[in-house]
């Protein structure tokens, strides 16, 4: 595969996050906090409307984006920043944007920035990946 700076690539990660999906998430991960799971905890002692989704879970979600178009071994670095809470409802697409290209050792190795938005356009997750294609 080749890439550019400049090329795109976006995917809908999820349409509609589930209390279910939440739940599988807490069981896969040990994250137990109620925050997550207990409407009760989120609301009455937190202040927030409902449970909502790990951040971790989201940021899987992204991740999924760029396996999914670069290939599940390419990735190299993966990181982000959480910049909104992800609710049950939400439906969450993705998108990259090569931002640099180079050249290392023979293959290929592009930068790229990810975004991904709830189903409002508002940002989610935002990061950055390298991959050696």
């Amino acid at each position: 595969m080749q890439l550019k700076v400049g090329d795109t690539h976006e995917a809908v990660v999820i349409e509609k996050v589930a209390r279910t999906h939440i739940v599988k998430y807490a069981g896969a991960s040990g994250d137990f906090n109620p925050l997550h799971h207990d409407d009760t905890v989120a609301q009455n002692l937190a202040g927030y409307p409902s449970v909502f989704a790990h951040g971790m879970l989201s940021m899987g979600l992204t991740g999924r984006m760029l396996t999914d178009w670069l290939g599940a071994t390419a990735l190299r670095k993966f990181g982000v920043r959480f910049t909104k809470q992800v609710w049950p409802g939400d439906t969450l697409t993705t998108k990259g944007e090569v931002t640099a290209v180079r050249d290392e050792g023979g293959k290929q190795v592009a930068t790229i920035r990810v975004v991904t938005v709830n189903q409002e356009g508002e940002s989610v997750v935002e990061g950055e990946a390298e991959a050696v294609l």
